[in-house]
């Protein structure tokens, strides 16, 4: 029991900020939308851990922050969904319900706990058509935000969302909106992750009954191969010109092969 007297709104703002700091050593998250549903990108080194799960037919769950913690969220909420979509219907489930019991059980430990959930969550839910789609972010104190068109979070979320809202773009193809998530989550002038880190899935309103898609192996880097935009070919020189010409030279200074940190 500690010690001493804090006010109210000095302990909530201790546990907000114990909470942002920790959520932002995580990497962040990217859940946009694209013509045919909705994409989540997340780079992640681990094949065993997801940051990114299916929920239900339609609903979608990213997360950032403590593993243990989200993942007790995620199949809290898949026995959510389970037990009401087979007392009631299918239908019954949605994305908005789901969001408003996380944000329910984020609420609460926030107040009611000594240490806060180092958490944040999106729910996605996918529609018949791009007007049906939903996409809710949940803070750590059980806010709840919906988002049109992407969400960041995790990391540098601001910095990530800055990028995302220069580049997205209604109707997208699948290509061009894994191409705007990656630019967002790669630092300027930094490498991308390669294949073997990236979590990557869809909610696919094409799919018949459950809508959820890993994108994995040879078809996501088919995919990311639609996304490499080819080098530009040099000019072919007039038939005599350059037949006289010394080779160049290489530039003063060290030779740059790749190998040294960006």
């Amino acid at each position: 029991m500690p010690f001493g007297y804090a006010s109210p709104e000095q302990i909530m703002r201790d546990k907000a900020d114990y909470a942002r700091k920790g959520i932002a050593r995580g990497r962040s998250v990217v859940v946009l939308q694209y013509v045919d549903g909705i994409l989540f990108v997340a780079p992640n080194p681990s094949r065993a851990l997801h940051k990114i799960s299916e929920i239900y037919d339609r609903i979608g769950f990213a997360a950032v922050g403590r593993y243990n913690e989200f993942e007790e969220l995620r199949l809290g909420g898949i026995r959510y969904a389970d037990i009401n979509g087979y007392t009631y219907d299918r239908s019954d489930v949605t994305g908005r319900g789901l969001a408003n019991l996380y944000a329910s059980n984020l609420g609460r430990i926030f107040t009611e706990s000594i240490k806060s959930l180092e958490v944040e969550v999106v729910v996605a839910e996918v529609g018949e058509t791009k007007d049906g789609d939903a996409i809710y972010r949940l803070t750590f104190d059980g806010s709840v935000f919906d988002e049109h068109g992407f969400a960041a979070m995790g990391g540098q979320a601001e910095a990530v969302g800055t990028r995302l809202k220069e580049r997205y773009r209604e109707s997208m193809s699948l290509a061009d909106a894994l191409e705007v998530a990656l630019t967002a989550l790669t630092e300027p002038g930094g490498e991308r992750p390669p294949v073997a880190q990236l979590e990557v899935a869809v909610l696919d309103r094409n799919r018949e009954h459950r809508k959820f898609l890993r994108l994995t192996g040879a078809r996501l880097e088919r995919l990311l191969a639609q996304t490499t935009t080819p080098p530009a070919s040099k000019p072919t020189p007039p038939a005599g010109e350059g037949k006289d010409t010394p080779p160049p030279t290489g530039p003063d200074g060290d030779v740059d092969d790749g190998s040294s940190p960006l």
